[in-house]
């Protein structure tokens, strides 16, 4: 496993308003793809991720994603 000596942690969050009107919308992978490609141009590689479902009001959940991510300072 490679060491980094600094890390970032990024959490993208399912849309509230999809998920009120339609119990569910779905993660936002446009802008997530367009972000980690952006992070990728500034050195930083990707080191986990977790998808995580919590609790949206009362009877509605939500769908997120948290990214940690890693670069060598050089």
């Amino acid at each position: 496993m490679a060491r980094f000596d600094e890390y970032k942690v990024m959490h993208v969050v399912e849309g509230g308003c999809g998920t009120l009107l339609f119990g569910s919308s779905g993660l936002p992978l446009k802008r997530l793809e367009s972000t980690l490609n952006q992070e990728a141009a500034d050195g930083w590689e990707l080191v986990f991720q977790v998808i995580e479902n919590k609790r949206f009001w009362l009877f509605w959940s939500r769908e997120s994603v948290i990214v940690t991510l890693g670069r060598k300072r050089g």
